[in-house]
């Protein structure tokens, strides 16, 4: 089945940030989302361990390895940039000072409810911020895979895993659709134009529904 690549996934969550928002990005693949902003458009992005408006990743071999985000990975600052204790920028995250925070998931629920760590051998060892990004930011926004690796669906009428937040998502862009969650239901806004409505809602654990014309997912071609 032809899908979005984890990069086209990012691009698409990356349209829908608004110019000047404050915006924290999740560890791994959500760090993408920076790639992908549209023309004309800058986002201040915030990472956990103590940056406010960090800029692209530098060029492999001129990374200056005392300027970090919170997955580790090496950025640039921007003109203006803040450097802060790791207590202020939790306090900037529970506070609500953050417009948008970007997350992956392993679950997401119907009414909200995320489930983006767990535990066990292959587990992430604790929640981490997440927990204090899903409940102090503006807006909740999951990118991830519409089903997991061996097809079972990752979005579900109830989450099995430990929960990270409850009621706290708002938006999910998946590889095969984008979908709200209104009053306790999924709500289908996109869907890749190539995958037929029954077939997306059998490869989803519980009932998508429409509210007006579900739009094409069109996104460009990304490596």
């Amino acid at each position: 089945m032809t899908k979005l690549s984890n990069a086209q996934i990012a691009w698409r969550a990356a349209q829908d940030i608004e110019d000047g928002a404050y915006v924290n990005l999740g560890i791994g693949f959500p760090e993408m989302v920076a790639q992908y902003q549209p023309p004309g458009r800058q986002a201040i992005f915030h990472t956990e361990n103590g940056i406010l408006d960090f800029g692209e990743a530098p060029p492999a071999g001129s990374e200056d390895w005392d300027l970090i985000n919170a997955g580790k990975k090496a950025v640039t600052l921007n003109p203006g940039a803040a450097f802060f204790h790791h207590a202020d920028s939790f306090a900037m995250v529970r506070g609500g000072h953050l417009d948008v925070a970007i997350l992956g998931a392993y679950q997401v629920a119907q009414n909200g409810d995320l489930a983006n760590w767990s535990v066990g051998a292959k587990g992430v060892p604790a929640v981490g911020g997440a927990m204090d990004l899903v409940h102090g930011a503006k807006r909740v926004a999951v990118i991830t895979e519409h089903v997991t690796k061996d097809g079972k669906p990752k979005l579900l009428d109830r989450c099995t895993l430990p929960l990270t937040g409850v009621g706290c998502v708002t938006r999910i862009y998946t590889s095969l659709a984008v979908i709200d969650i209104v009053e306790g239901h999924f709500v289908l806004r996109e869907k890749l134009p190539s995958i037929a409505l029954a077939d997306l809602q059998a490869l989803t654990g519980a009932p998508l529904h429409l509210d007006g014309a579900v739009q094409d997912l069109i996104v460009p071609e990304l490596s």
